[in-house]
């Protein structure tokens, strides 16, 4: 009769640690579907406000595309301006002109935006 009580007790005490284990649980799993219907709110909003900006963004990438474009013609402008407008060099002592141990400085700008002239 003992050995029956105390089964009876254990399986008591099993149920009741369950019972409060599934409420936890489901308090939290609550709590979760809340927070994951504020971020559904959160995402409609977000998606409404891009709809207005998304136009501008690509109208920038298509000005941004336009300026890239046209830099190797700018640079090739202003290298012809700067020329003009730069002091005349003096004339080379004893027939030989200095040059840097690592060669004339050319610009890679023209590489970097892709530009191919006549100097390729």
């Amino acid at each position: 009769m003992v050995l029956v009580t105390i089964t009876v007790i254990c399986i008591a005490a099993l149920i009741a640690v369950l019972a409060m284990f599934l409420f936890i649980i489901g308090v939290l799993l609550n709590r979760i579907a809340d927070n994951l219907d504020d971020c559904l709110g959160n995402v409609k909003t977000i998606a409404q406000q891009a709809e207005v900006v998304i136009p501008a963004v690509e109208h920038i990438n298509r000005t941004g595309g336009v300026v890239a474009g046209a830099l190797p013609l700018l640079y090739g402008g202003a290298e012809k301006i700067a020329a003009k407008l730069a002091p005349p060099t003096p004339a080379p002592v004893n027939g030989h002109t200095n040059v840097p141990a690592s060669g004339r400085r050319r610009s890679r700008l023209m590489d970097t935006v892709g530009f191919r002239g006549r100097h390729h």
